[in-house]
């Protein structure tokens, strides 16, 4: 089986600026330079064929490149505790564009539409229960703009789960434009 999903790989640069941005949040789990990406659409176990099925849809998504730029910092939570802290990203359009058009040809493939709405962030860290304040950070959320990028790819990554956490590998790039 194969945990697969669709994403964009930060640029170098990018990602630098977040990796220098983590800490200072009690207990958090801060994702590695390799974890840091922007998720497009999750996609789930996978078998092989499927998989092989996957990549040819994902050939055949047509998409304009375009720019975007890391925008503030928030959490998502559940049951008013803060669980995930991520990085937001501005403009949404063409990466609900995207996200459409990736999910859409998923669907033609027998992949189950995505049922969630989509917002598009980047994972910074995932949080414990009772971890503490995490205003320090979104205080600096300031900090994490900086010029916009160019998306001239999206990629097919694959997940193995491990006791460390989660190893992400990219499996296929797709270009844009």
């Amino acid at each position: 089986m194969h945990r697969l999903f669709v994403a964009i790989r930060l640029p170098p640069a990018v990602r630098a600026r977040l990796l220098g941005l983590m800490g200072g949040v009690a207990g958090a789990r801060w994702q590695n330079e390799d974890q840091l990406h922007l998720t497009v659409r999750f996609i789930g176990e996978v078998d092989r064929h499927v998989a092989r099925d996957v990549d040819a849809a994902l050939s055949g998504v047509h998409h304009p490149r375009f720019s975007i730029a890391l925008n503030g910092v928030g959490a998502f939570e559940r049951g008013g505790e803060p669980v995930t802290l991520w990085a937001g990203v501005t403009p949404q359009e063409p990466l609900q564009a995207l996200h459409k058009k990736v999910d859409q040809a998923l669907v033609r493939v027998g992949v189950a539409p995505d049922r969630r709405a989509y917002l598009p962030h980047v994972t910074l860290a995932r949080l414990p229960r009772d971890c503490g304040p995490v205003g320090s950070l979104v205080e600096r959320s300031d900090e994490v703009g900086g010029p916009p990028f160019e998306v001239a790819e999206f990629c097919l990554y694959e997940s193995r789960l491990t006791p460390e956490g989660p190893v992400y590998t990219v499996a296929e790039r797709y270009a844009l434009g």
